[in-house]
């Protein structure tokens, strides 16, 4: 084997790993809305959970993607423990339909057209052709992904026909014959090999493809073929290990051990099996039988098919061994924050993390409500166990909204759609928008403490008049939370008429309380800490009518960058629907207001 052979080698691995990592992306982007159903809904049943990452790791072609994104979402709270194990166990089965994809090197078309079609060297040009035309000529936004995987699927075929051309000399050296028989008469040696060619490479399906390729050698036997695969399933577990330890939850790294113990479990029973198997001198043509890349596999399927069988019935007591060497803490509670930004694993499915960060700024949302609702407590009756939580919630908003605004910018460079780069920014002017009412509930909270410690005091009128302001708020921001969950525009048009009705009655409340200062019916102090009040309260509904346009802009673009004029157009009147509904929010609330002069 020459220099020339070496380098057109190394140039088909090159090919061979690109075309994976290229198809494997056009795969998860294609299927990203899809997965997050299929791994959010795997259920306790743990057949179910390894149907699931087998179905999703035949997918998206690669074991160690779906293993980041179930780490992912064992860390956003949507998978437990157990689910977890379950789809890992079946990740390991549904990577090796790579594998079998890969003996298409070994069809006989004996002048069959359509066999002859689906051959590598047939199959491969087709496939980057198509992927060319969809990329360079199509040009449409639906086109690229498709166009994506073709050229991967065409680069990586094309990458095995060179290293299968340029291995095929190696039949003829003696040297390389010989290397092989050593790994063949030593097991340990072959599984060592496989572990650490897995480790450099980090996918376990494209050191299989290298094996496939240099099988064509005729050099490769069974005996040297099973530890091979073994020691490549070991390997895996570097990878699992390094993703589900760095920046995760304690359940993503059980997780990682449970795949460890799985693989290695796996290993020995099959060692054992195999070397009883040799020793009784059964299938005695198997051992030194030449193998081709089809054999190779059927032997990688059936050793993980195998091992998940006979070890699915023991995934609780995984879970427990894994609980052993990671122990829970009686502060694990405490360690989970109210609000936690999602896993930036999941940036491998862009479709996954937008949906995720929704998610967690709708929670935030409601801390953030559950904070106003506390404050307007406190006026009515102040509590100091209550300002505790006010203020522990708001430092946890601002951390929070701070880390969002980071993973939002981060997440950016994975999206590829105007649309997505639209939902990132709505994401971020919302998290912001959030953030702002906490703050307003601080501020009342700030009021009712000097109203306590001063011993202010309000007229009758002026506490049922607050009090009809607080509902309406309270009730905003109720509904703002409720649209923002599932970005519903619909919701979000009831959101203005209330706004706008907030203002009329706070501009009321204050040119009635001025009336009182001037005929003396209220001290100074407490008119000062009533307009307080009342302005906070009126900035929330503001906050609100900032996110019920930036939901509406999510459906509309044409409210995009134009929300001064929208909101103008829509205060002048003539639409029968906002109007609709400000007439009942008159009567809801300035009619009680009214009632109380």
């Amino acid at each position: 084997m020459d220099i020339f052979s070496v380098i057109k080698l190394l140039g088909g691995l090159a090919m061979f790993l690109y075309g994976m990592e290229v198809m494997g992306d056009g795969l998860k982007n294609l299927s990203g809305s899809a997965l997050k159903n299929v791994l959010g809904k795997a259920t306790q049943n743990v057949v179910m959970g390894v149907i699931t990452g087998m179905l999703v790791t035949a997918v998206i072609q690669s074991s160690t993607a779906t293993i980041v994104l179930t780490v992912g979402l064992i860390s956003a709270g949507i998978l437990n423990l157990k689910q977890a194990v379950s789809i890992v166990m079946g990740a390991n089965i549904g990577t090796t339909i790579t594998a079998q994809i890969i003996r298409l090197m070994d069809i006989d078309s004996s002048g069959s057209m359509i066999l002859e079609f689906f051959k590598p060297d047939t199959l491969a040009p087709v496939a980057t052709v198509a992927g060319i035309i969809l990329l360079m000529f199509v040009k449409t936004p639906k086109s690229k992904t498709p166009g994506e995987i073709a050229i991967g699927f065409g680069v990586l075929f094309s990458g095995l026909l060179n290293m299968t051309a340029a291995v095929e000399p190696l039949a003829e050296s003696d040297t390389f014959v010989n290397l092989m028989q050593r790994f063949s008469d030593n097991p340990m040696l072959a599984i060592c090999a496989g572990l650490i060619i897995t480790v450099i490479v980090q996918s376990s399906s494209a050191t299989v493809g290298m094996i496939q390729a240099i099988s064509v050698t005729g050099a490769m036997s069974f005996n040297l073929i099973y530890p091979l695969i073994m020691g490549i399933n070991l390997g895996t577990c570097v990878t699992t290990a390094m993703v589900c330890s760095i920046g995760s939850s304690k359940d993503a790294k059980r997780t990682g051990i449970v795949h460890i113990l799985f693989n290695v479990i796996g290993t020995i029973f099959f060692m054992v099996v195999m070397s009883l198997i040799k020793w009784a001198g059964g299938f005695p043509e198997l051992w030194e039988g030449i193998v081709n890349s089809g054999d190779i596999a059927n032997f990688q399927t059936i050793f993980n098919l195998v091992t998940a069988i006979v070890l699915v019935p023991f995934a609780g007591v995984l879970v427990n061994v894994s609980l052993k060497i990671i122990k829970p803490e009686a502060s694990d509670a405490e360690d989970r924050a109210d609000l936690v930004v999602p896993d930036a694993k999941l940036f491998q499915v862009p479709a996954m993390a937008l949906d995720e960060s929704n998610k967690a700024i709708t929670h935030m949302g409601e801390v953030a409500f559950k904070n106003l609702r506390r404050s307007c407590r406190l006026i009515e009756k102040y509590d100091e166990g209550r300002v505790n939580v006010i203020n522990e919630n708001e430092d946890n908003l601002d951390l929070f909204t701070d880390s969002m605004d980071s993973y939002l910018v981060n997440l950016s460079g994975y999206v590829e759609t105007d649309h997505d780069n639209q939902h990132i920014n709505i994401l971020m002017q919302a998290s912001t928008n959030f953030e702002r009412v906490g703050d307003h509930a601080v501020n009342i909270m700030e009021v009712a403490q000097k109203i306590n410690s001063e011993r202010l005091q309000f007229t009758d009128i002026a506490a049922n008049e607050l009090n009809i302001v607080e509902q309406a708020v309270l009730e905003i921001v109720d509904i703002t939370v409720e649209a923002f969950r599932s970005l519903d525009s619909d919701k979000a048009r009831n959101i203005e008429p209330l706004e706008e009705v907030i203002d009329d009655m706070v501009v009321k409340l204050k040119d009635r309380h001025v009336d009182r200062l001037k005929k003396g019916q209220c001290t100074t102090p407490s008119g000062m800490a009533f307009i307080d009040l009342i302005t906070n309260l009126e900035r929330v509904a503001d906050q609100c009518s900032n996110i019920a346009l930036l939901i509406m802009s999510h459906n509309d673009s044409s409210i995009i960058g134009n929300y001064h004029g929208y909101l103008k157009e829509l205060h002048k009147g003539g639409e029968a629907a906002y109007d609709a509904e400000l007439a009942r929010r008159k009567d809801q609330y300035l009619k009680q207001l009214n009632k109380l002069t």
